[in-house]
């Protein structure tokens, strides 16, 4: 566990790692802590989300959902994969966690399956990040998104001395059954179009930080004209056969 980052923390930090960011009006001053009674932090984890919507920086920054007032993150991530930072303080999106796996998130060991006989108010505890997708399991998130998030999450991480442990997602952290993160993914480094996974989000997120915050994975390289040509002839080919 640990103090909440700071808004120069945040700044400093996501610069550090390579995210691209804006920053919402009064993202420094907004939050529910006046308003619950409650403090954010202590905090023990990250958790991710898909906004199930398009077009949602409003509704996570200000307007907020039915009977859920805003902020509903700490971070709106748009498909264009830079990160919108709506709230440094305590905000409305994490809902009630299983307690057995905030410990385990706290201990970085294997989360398991959520015991919904004891739980607590995930929001005092987690950082969150709402990425946008319609959660449909078509609409799919961009290279630029993905590499994005991944950076998001080690760098928070890096920032408290955190492994990718600390890294869930609501579907892992939810007693309410929640689903999110899901969906596809066009790709991120040299891999091409994938399914979403939190196992493989930690992993790539552990990749990050054993090195250093300024390094980006390797990615593939363009085709070379005579490639293409030459895949374009092998189309070409089947197509006479047919």
């Amino acid at each position: 566990m640990a103090t909440p980052m700071t808004a120069a923390q945040w700044r400093a930090a996501l610069k550090a790692e390579g995210v691209k960011f804006t920053e919402y009006d009064s993202w420094t001053t907004r939050g529910r802590d006046a308003a619950t009674g409650k403090s954010f932090g202590p905090v023990h984890g990250v958790l991710n989300h898909h906004t199930a919507g398009s077009n949602s920086l409003r509704a996570v920054a200000v307007d907020g959902a039915p009977n859920l007032p805003a902020p509903l993150a700490h971070t709106f991530l748009p498909k264009s994969g830079i990160a919108v930072l709506v709230s440094c303080h305590r905000a409305n999106h994490a809902g009630l966690a299983a307690a057995n796996v905030i410990a385990a998130l706290t201990a970085e060991t294997k989360l398991p399956r959520q015991d919904k006989t004891s739980t607590v108010d995930g929001n005092d505890l987690l950082y969150g990040i709402e990425t946008e997708n319609l959660g449909n399991g078509t609409d799919t998130y961009t290279r630029e998104q993905y590499d994005a998030w991944v950076r998001w999450n080690a760098a928070i991480c890096r920032h408290h001395g955190w492994g990718a442990g600390s890294v869930a997602g609501h579907l892992e952290t939810s007693v309410e059954g929640k689903v999110d993160p899901k969906g596809p993914v066009e790709g991120y480094g040299t891999r091409g179009l994938f399914v979403f996974s939190m196992g493989q989000l930690r992993a790539d997120v552990a990749e990050r930080l054993q090195h250093p915050a300024s390094w980006s994975p390797a990615t593939s390289a363009p085709p070379t004209t005579e490639e293409r040509l030459t895949s374009l002839e092998k189309r070409v080919t089947a197509l006479e056969k047919k």
